[in-house]
């Protein structure tokens, strides 16, 4: 088959590689019929990570069933189905707890599984024409329609990025009537702006720089704030001091809730500090969010930390040790929440809701290229959506044409 191969620092390559087997008895093989290119993906592509050549990324996978292990029972050929990033058993103490984002039995290394990414276990990824799905039973989530229908583009979004979104809004505690605050208007900042509407909020601000990427979020409802126009955090600040009908409805002291209640970091520790954007400074948005959510409020960090990092700005860095806040953080009593989305948590539900046209997450969607198009994707995916990459707001591959 063919797939896309990792060959060494921001390098792709399209190889010739042999076709998946059925190992176990609870296998499938799918036919790939939509990979999209991950922004954890360019972690690995920048040398951010252990990754070594030869590894076949991607995470955000689906397609359908060609061929199944003895032991598969509920899984069917010619099903069309989606595959969550984490790769997990069903049946461990986390996962039969709903952390299925820390399987014990998938990874011999640590807790969590998944495809074609670093220290997350043996398992390619499938940015490649066909993939192994172990446990298939339990990974596999079935899909109604045909491929390359009006869902292709949604339904790619529940291997990762929409319930990753989704969860974000989860440990942020997005409520309705909710005051929200996403840095990051990429795939994830993007998914959890949109899950925050339909959880009920109130109001939603957006942080970025990429103005492509603003005019997304702000087509969904949210308030677009560039940081290279000055402070965000005073930004929003201002607009809700601004904001007269906020204002009425406060009583004596309630003027200290002047931030937001929900903070969401979809960055994490490749983010840049201000006011040089050629610089890299990790805490970045975790200060900002530590000035500017109230009280008793709730962060969200799904943007990614990792405990390893090569190319990090200092040693402290390169282990993952980074200079938090904590005072300010605690002195608010604010809940902060870390790690992985248990993708299978939610994927089932989400895609009702995508069936029933409440969620149209392929509107995100910018691209849909050939495998043979990735190296070249790539390219332009991991400037951010800035300079020749602006308009590369979300990348899905097509393995199978």
């Amino acid at each position: 088959m063919k797939a896309l191969v990792f060959t060494g620092i921001r390098r792709m390559e399209l190889q010739e590689v042999p076709d998946p087997v059925v190992e176990q008895d609870g296998d499938a093989i799918i036919r790939v019929t939509s990979a999209a290119i991950c922004g954890s993906d360019l972690h690995m592509y920048e040398g951010r990570t252990s990754a070594q050549p030869g590894m076949i990324f991607g995470h955000e996978v689906m397609g359908v069933v060609e061929k199944v292990g003895n032991g598969v029972q509920l899984v069917k050929v010619g099903d069309r189905v989606s595959l969550p990033f984490n790769v997990s058993c069903g049946a461990c103490f986390n996962c039969v707890r709903g952390f299925v984002n820390a399987c014990l039995t998938t990874n011999p290394a640590s807790p969590g599984g998944g495809y074609g990414y670093a220290d997350l276990g043996p398992y390619r990824g499938g940015q490649a024409q066909l993939l192994r799905v172990p446990f298939a039973d339990f990974n596999c989530l079935k899909l109604p329609g045909t491929p390359g229908d009006r869902w292709e583009e949604d339904f790619i979004m529940l291997s990762d990025v929409l319930p990753t979104g989704y969860h974000a809004t989860i440990m942020a505690d997005v409520i309705p009537g909710s005051s929200v605050a996403v840095f990051g208007a990429g795939p994830v900042g993007y998914m959890a702006a949109m899950s925050a509407f339909l959880r009920g909020a109130a109001e939603v601000y957006v942080v970025d720089r990429s103005e492509v990427r603003l005019r997304k979020v702000a087509e969904l409802g949210a308030v677009p704030i560039n940081f290279t126009e000055g402070d965000p955090v005073e930004a929003i600040l201002k607009l809700r001091s601004e904001n007269k009908a906020i204002r009425e409805s406060l009583r004596p002291g309630e003027e200290k809730m002047a931030g937001v209640l929900c903070g969401i970091d979809a960055v994490g520790y490749q983010a840049i500090g201000r006011p040089d954007p050629n610089q890299e400074r990790p805490v970045q948005v975790i200060e900002d969010l530590a000035r500017l959510v109230d009280a008793t409020g709730s962060i969200g960090l799904i943007g990614v930390y990792f405990k390893g990092d090569p190319g990090g700005v200092d040693q402290n860095a390169r282990q993952g040790h980074f200079t938090l806040p904590l005072g300010a953080l605690w002195e608010k009593g604010i809940k902060i929440e870390t790690g992985q989305a248990p993708v299978k948590r939610y994927n089932a539900l989400l895609r009702d809701a995508i069936v029933q046209g409440q969620l149209m997450p392929g509107k995100f969607v910018s691209h849909k290229l050939r495998l043979e198009n990735g190296p070249e994707a790539y390219e332009k995916f991991v400037q951010r959506g800035t300079g020749e990459g602006a308009e590369y707001t979300k990348i899905v591959l097509k393995p199978n044409g």
